[in-house]
C-alpha cells in the first residue's frame, strides 16, 4: 500500500497549549471527515506535556495533500495558529509498508 505521509512538529508559545489543540483538533477531524484522499490525521503531545504538539498524517497521494491545503478549514487553522507558534518543521515521507494492512492469513 502506498500514500503520502506528512509529520509536523509544531514547538508552541508558552502557555498556548489550550488554544493551539482547539484548533488542530477541528482541522483534524474536518480533514478526516470531508477529504476523501484524507486517510489519517493523529495529534500527538508528548506523554512528559510541554509545549509541544506532533500530527501525523496520511493521504493518498501528494496531489491530496495538496488538497487539503487548499481547504477553508486549513487555511482558517493555519492563520489562527500562526502566532501561537514558535517552531514548525515539517517532514514528508513514502508510506511503504501499513502495518495495520496486514493480515494473518486466515
Amino acid at each position: 500500500m502506498s500514500g503520502y505521509v506528512i509529520m509536523v512538529d509544531f514547538r508552541l508559545k508558552p502557555g498556548s497549549l489550550k488554544a493551539f489543540r482547539a484548533l488542530i483538533d477541528e482541522n483534524a477531524t474536518m480533514s478526516c471527515a470531508t477529504e476523501a484522499g484524507c486517510r489519517r490525521f493523529d495529534v500527538l503531545e508528548p506523554r512528559e506535556g510541554g509545549d509541544r504538539v506532533i500530527l501525523y498524517e496520511i493521504y493518498d497521494d501528494r496531489a491530496a495533500f495538496e488538497e487539503h491545503i487548499k481547504t477553508a478549514h486549513f487555511h482558517k487553522f493555519n492563520t489562527a495558529s500562526m502566532p501561537l507558534v514558535a517552531e514548525k518543521t515539517v517532514s514528508d515521507y513514502n508510506l511503504v509498508c501499513e502495518g495495520s494492512m496486514v493480515t494473518s492469513g486466515d
